[in-house]
């Protein structure tokens, strides 16, 4: 039924916009299985239904976390960013860069009308290669359908503590001059508009037409704009139609070989540019969407090591989401060996023997450099059915992600132990126990990572303003836990000083590993310091042959 009061709705109030989430993902929910059947483009994985869900759900739990008095720009905003770091899927991406273009006009009580033109501008820009009869084709319908409405009035109203914008009316600071026609009527037009875009959809795309079906995106943002419909109108119905297939999904459209790569990333616009060119060379359905220094980037690949590589040059890839888009029948790989198993990345000779006698397989580094996906695949592979895998460095440590996703589509259960630094890889591997439930033996290894305090030696190459003062070319930087904690002159200097500062705060066992550029006595020099200021503390010292850094510490 329709009509009542809130057919009066002038704008979409914060109460409003978190039930039109939460309506908007529990329909979707209820939806998720039938829009999955429909997914034929741009890969038959069936995905859609599920992928739209989780994207609509994440916007949901993040405005329902709200208080109650929060403003509608922080409203719109938390919408925004839930979609954004929940986004699934290529449709699910797309729609989350739709939801940013609304929050950018209504965060501000703007029109309606102009915040779905927002929104079909941006999700087309965020899309590579824009293909009609998808999600985007009944979004831009829904927006071109609004526009088109007779305009009824023009309004000028105060927004207090807002700054003056391009909008807004000469001599009016605070005021917003926005065109507004029946809130209701826009969005059923909208609804309605979507929901013709949504049948047209075969008619656009030739896989659609031969597999018997519209699209699952489209159908999938038809529901989200008639939940908004029945926000604004007050309507109590709970039914949304999806259309169902109409016959057989051709073997044309079955899924091929390659990965879809998903990750959110922490970089600046430029080199997110650059980003956009390097993966719209290796794959398609390139879908790249944010801003302000947070992203969320799609993409299918036939080698997904070169796309994580490519985001790893980028900035910060987190969130690594990793799925093999072939039939598993078609798998070149299968399930890792039965056991246990540990995998290591170690970045020197002496390291990496350490760890092979522990009974960890080994994945080499470089100073400086991170290990290769197919390499740190193969090794998770061979180690076991079970594998804890210990990246020993930060930047390793996305690699392991991306692989243990990959692994994980070939039965093998991966889990990834946080260990940041050489020495809290060997703390982690010193606790583990083959014969132990693997879930409580990652927590011990996770548990012995955590307690163990990581340092190290470097000698300064240029000058630079660190958070221990201005280096020079030549100093010796002692860091600990990654911070520069200490500049001196010599080494021993900076590494008594290193150690002093780690066993401070407490400490049972101190492990020193030397590179290979160390000097003979260094290792030595820091034993005899201990013996003299903490003659309690267990030592263990370890050639590591690493380069670059003359000195690891460990505390525990």
């Amino acid at each position: 039924m329709r009509g009542g009061r809130n057919a009066q709705m002038e704008v979409l109030d914060p109460p409003a916009v978190r039930r039109w989430a939460r309506l908007a993902a529990d329909a979707l929910g209820g939806a998720r299985a039938e829009i999955d059947a429909l997914n034929v483009f741009p890969v038959a994985d069936g995905d859609t239904g599920t992928n739209l869900h989780l994207t609509v759900l994440s916007a949901a739990e993040a405005v329902e976390a709200l208080p109650d008095d929060v403003d509608a720009a922080v409203m719109w905003q938390t919408l925004s960013y839930g979609a954004l770091i929940g986004a699934r899927g290529n449709s699910g991406v797309i729609v989350s860069q739709a939801l940013r273009g609304l929050a950018e006009v209504l965060k501000d009580g703007a029109d309606l009308r102009a915040g779905l033109l927002r929104a079909a501008t941006l999700a087309r820009e965020a899309v590579a290669r824009p293909v009609e009869g998808t999600v985007l084709s009944v979004l831009e319908a829904a927006a071109k359908a609004v526009q088109e409405m007779p305009v009824q009035e023009v309004r000028v109203h105060e927004v207090p503590g807002r700054e003056a914008r391009a909008h807004e009316v000469p001599g009016q600071e605070a005021a917003v001059r926005e065109v507004v026609g029946d809130l209701a009527a826009v969005a059923r037009r909208a609804a309605g508009a979507a929901r013709a875009a949504l049948r047209r959809t075969p008619e656009q795309l030739d896989v659609l037409a031969r597999s018997g079906v519209v699209d699952a995106g489209g159908a999938g943002l038809a529901i989200i704009l008639e939940s908004l419909e029945r926000v604004i109108t007050g309507s109590h119905s709970d039914r949304y139609d999806v259309p169902a297939p109409t016959s057989r999904i051709s073997p044309m459209t079955e899924v091929g070989a390659g990965y879809e790569v998903m990750y959110l990333l922490d970089a600046d616009d430029a080199a997110v540019a650059k980003l956009r060119e390097e993966l719209d060379a290796m794959g398609d359905s390139l879908v790249v969407v944010g801003g302000e220094g947070l992203w969320n980037v799609h993409v299918h690949v036939g080698e997904a090591g070169p796309a994580v590589e490519a985001a790893l040059r980028a900035g910060r890839p987190y969130r690594i989401r990793i799925t093999y888009l072939a039939e598993r029948t078609h798998r070149s790989g299968t399930a890792g060996g039965a056991g246990r198993g540990v995998v290591a990345v170690a970045a020197g000779d002496g390291i990496a023997a350490l760890f092979e006698e522990c009974g960890a397989v080994v994945v080499r580094r470089a100073p400086g450099t991170r290990p290769t996906l197919p390499a740190m695949l193969a090794a998770i592979r061979e180690a076991g059915g079970e594998v804890a895998v210990l990246p020993n460095d930060e930047g390793a440590g996305a690699v392991a992600t991306a692989a243990a996703e990959i692994a994980r589509e070939d039965g093998v259960v991966v889990s990834v132990v946080p260990t940041r630094a050489t020495v809290q890889g060997l703390a982690a591997l010193a606790v583990h126990d083959p014969l132990r439930r693997f879930d409580d033996d990652v927590v011990a290894m996770t548990d012995a990572a955590g307690h163990t305090r990581h340092g190290h030696l470097v000698v300064a190459d240029r000058e630079a303003v660190t958070s221990a003062g201005v280096c020079r070319p030549g100093d010796v930087l002692g860091l600990i836990d990654g911070d520069v904690s200490v500049i001196g002159g010599t080494l021993e200097e900076v590494a008594t000083l290193v150690v002093d500062r780690m066993v401070g705060g407490g400490g049972e066992l101190v492990t020193l590993v030397a590179g290979a550029d160390a000097p003979v006595r260094l290792a030595a020099h820091v034993e005899a310091h201990l013996r003299v200021i903490r003659p309690d503390v267990d030592l263990v010292v370890y050639d590591g042959e690493q380069g670059g850094y003359p000195l690891l510490i460990g505390v525990e």
